[in-house]
């Protein structure tokens, strides 16, 4: 079974029977018969249903909001703002993907040379539970805008957000089987990879999951996109606005509580600053107060799940037993974790090397620039990460030295429609958002005519 828990409660909301092999191959059978339609379509209509979409999403915000955080814990308020965003997306993408794929004509030798983009066919998706809504439309939107179809495999803690994602695409007037959600266990995803209807996959997860679904999705030869984990540092130099910077480290590591990709999660903090900062957070983090994340005056609510809670214990105990030191937090009560901060994180540690995906700072000390682009840089991961320093020139220099797919300058690190989003080494490739994440399910065909 399938099942809806609510964290904060513990109370079993709803259970889902998964759907059969035959149900499974009827659905893909029907994206790609639906494929051959929605292709056709002008981008005058795409863009019609995905302002209709973006119109629905607000319309009941405060339905989706409450959905979300009774499923996987999120503080209410953040919900809506995920439910905002969300609309945002829609909204760039119907006004702006037309332009993204428009052809592109090409110099040459011949009477005429130029580019196009077309749709592929089907494409999968296999999605997290921290940002139900977000993750998935992302990916969906501008996919579609293309002219794909898409298939979704949510999280299994999630059914019942995949169910109403669906229903959005539906109340918003999108032709049938165009958007699907396919209730299934995560065993199936290598069969449907394997589908011939099926041309492509995306997976934002873990390192684990995505190292599979790329490996069916090579065996098979078919085009995949991975936005997996992050160790993003949160690098404070000493001549840096301290007070806006904790600011900043409070929103960035303890937003979602903790359970982001993109979440600050390794503060490298100059030594000559560490105490002050490291004093500044500490009077933060004990002044958030926690209790049920659909009460609006919550600021710090639950994990989605125990386990995870669990999996966060374990990682912080091991690093204090390698020298870490408890500065505040640390204490688990099924799926809560209190704000926690580590002191003297060093390499070989979990806080280190691990990503921690919940409500924990390790804070590590440099001397030097040098040493504090290396420690960046000593990680398997490299989605994010973020600079503050009051030299902003020098700072733009050093971000270029940060080895991951964004850094952020004296700014909160965050996704933007308007800009890809992605990572490099163990946190993935490919892209979403912008211009390049609309290209990314596409043939980008050469024709050139004399």
């Amino acid at each position: 079974m399938i099942a809806s828990i609510n964290p904060y409660s513990g109370e079993m909301l709803k259970e889902y029977s998964p759907i059969s092999s035959k149900e499974i191959s009827e659905k893909i059978i029907n994206a790609d018969k639906a494929f051959h339609l929605w292709k056709k379509t002008s981008f005058e209509e795409r863009k019609k249903l995905m302002l209709n979409l973006s119109d629905v999403l607000l319309l009941h915000k405060e339905e989706h909001s409450k959905l979300i955080t009774i499923e996987m814990g999120k503080l209410f308020i953040e919900s809506g703002l995920e439910i905002e965003k969300c609309a945002r997306m829609c909204k760039y993408y119907a006004e702006q993907a037309e332009e993204f794929l428009a052809d592109e004509i090409i110099e040459t030798d011949a009477e005429k040379s130029y580019i196009s983009y077309e749709p592929i066919g089907v494409v999968l998706s296999v999605m997290p539970w921290n940002f139900p809504y977000w993750q998935v439309l992302r990916f969906a939107v501008p996919a579609m805008m293309a002219g794909n179809v898409c298939l979704l495999k949510h999280a299994s803690n999630v059914p019942q957000c995949a169910i109403k994602i669906e229903e959005l695409f539906i109340a918003a007037g999108f032709p049938s089987n165009v958007f699907q959600t396919l209730l299934i266990e995560a065993s199936e995803v290598e069969s449907i990879i394997a589908n011939p209807f099926v041309k492509a996959v995306t997976l934002t997860g873990s390192e684990k999951a995505g190292s599979h679904v790329a490996s069916v999705a090579g065996k098979h030869i078919k085009k995949s996109v991975l936005e997996l984990g992050g160790s993003d540092p949160f690098i404070v130099f000493e001549d840096a606005n301290i007070k806006v910077a904790v600011i900043n480290a409070v929103k960035s590591r303890l937003g979602n509580d903790g359970q982001s990709c993109i979440a600050a999660k390794r503060f490298i903090v100059a030594e000559k600053v560490i105490d002050d900062f490291t004093q500044q957070l500490k009077e933060k983090f004990l002044q958030l107060k926690k209790g049920n994340p659909l009460d609006k005056e919550t600021q710090i609510g639950v994990m989605a799940r125990e386990d995870l809670a669990i999996e966060l214990e374990k990682q912080m105990n091991e690093s204090i037993a390698f020298g870490a030191k408890l500065v505040c937090g640390g204490r688990r009560e099924k799926a809560f974790f209190e704000p926690t901060i580590l002191a003297n994180v060093k390499p070989g540690m979990p806080a280190f090397d691990e990503e921690l995906f919940g409500p924990v700072a390790p804070i590590i000390s440099f001397s030097t620039e040098a040493e504090a682009i290396a420690l960046a840089n000593n990680s398997s991961f490299g989605l994010g990460g973020s600079i503050w320093i009051g030299d902003k020139v020098k700072g733009m220099k050093l971000a270029a030295q940060v080895e991951s797919g964004s850094v952020y300058v004296n700014t909160l690190m965050k996704s933007d429609q308007r800009l890809p989003f992605g990572g490099t080494k163990k946190s993935g490739y490919g892209r979403e958002l912008g211009k390049h994440g609309i290209h990314e399910f596409v043939n980008v065909k050469s024709v050139m005519v004399n």
